[in-house]
């Protein structure tokens, strides 16, 4: 028995360098594309042709001025910042709203009204492009930031998580803030949204990230080149120049600003996402 657990001892150091060499090769792999992404933002048109992940010869920093003064980069990402936060504070709220009630308040058919919900999940997303763009074509809402708010405005995915954090929430509490007199809504701001705060987090994140990257959407309801996001107008800027003229130091360099403002989020709220991701596995 002593001669199997020795030898089961000794297996351990064994697979953890298996285990470090593993995700040390998947990690190169995922960070590969981003770093010779930054660093062909550094270099000349003739450098980024060459194989390889070399260091420029000379850096070009030139190519973020020219990026963030003399195009329209800045803009997209103002709209893609902008876009993303108001439909992020849309969807908390809207998902909020839908979850508490069919947690906490009585009505019939709720439970049916739920699953109604997650089944449109199943839904492809493509499929609702024609009846959502004609609907948004009736209301005047189309090539406008209001119609790329409002026609993202709720989350089936943001509904069930939140609808299972409720379900979390001690009844008891929620009992005793209604019989201090307080309303659904106090209960919802003051009591359910705090005890649930690492799934709003998480799901905070997740809404602004989705919506900051999304593209096929955008690209259907916006024919303005000054209501663009980030990544319908990287696409323009790729294509300005035609296939065979495309400055790809800039482009580099166009994507790398680009991606900052999720590396900074992410780096900012990367406890918080953890926590969200760590709740959602050992309670959902």
């Amino acid at each position: 028995m002593t001669g199997i657990l020795l030898k089961g001892l000794g297996k351990r150091p064994l697979l953890r360098a298996v285990n470090h060499v593993v995700l040390a090769v998947a990690s190169a792999a995922a960070v590969f594309p981003f770093l010779w992404m930054v660093l062909s933002s550094f270099k000349t048109k003739a450098e980024v042709m060459e194989p390889g992940l070399a260091l420029p010869a000379v850096w070009q920093w030139g190519n973020y001025r020219e990026i963030l003064l003399e195009s329209p980069i800045p803009r997209y990402l103002f709209n893609s910042l902008f876009v993303a936060s108001l439909t992020m504070a849309l969807q908390v709220v809207c998902c909020a709203l839908f979850s508490y009630a069919v947690v906490f308040m009585r009505f019939k058919g709720r439970r049916l009204l739920f699953s109604l919900v997650l089944f449109t999940y199943m839904v492809p997303t493509a499929a609702t492009y024609i009846p959502c763009y004609v609907l948004l074509a009736r209301l005047g809402l189309l090539d406008s930031y209001r119609g790329l708010i409002l026609s993202n405005g709720v989350s089936v995915f943001g509904i069930f998580l939140l609808r299972q954090a409720f379900g979390q929430i001690p009844a008891a509490a929620v009992e005793a803030a209604r019989m201090d007199g307080a309303g659904h809504f106090t209960v919802l701001w003051h009591i359910a949204l705090p005890m649930a705060r690492p799934f709003v987090v998480t799901f905070m994140l997740l809404a602004f990230i989705g919506t900051y990257n999304s593209y096929m959407w955008p690209s259907l309801i916006t024919d303005t080149p000054e209501k663009s996001l980030i990544s319908q107008g990287l696409r323009r800027f790729l294509y300005e120049g035609g296939a065979y003229g495309t400055q790809w130091p800039l482009v580099m360099a166009a994507g790398t600003v680009g991606v900052l403002p999720l590396l900074a989020l992410f780096a900012v709220a990367q406890r918080r996402i953890m926590a969200g991701i760590t709740d959602m596995g050992t309670k959902g």
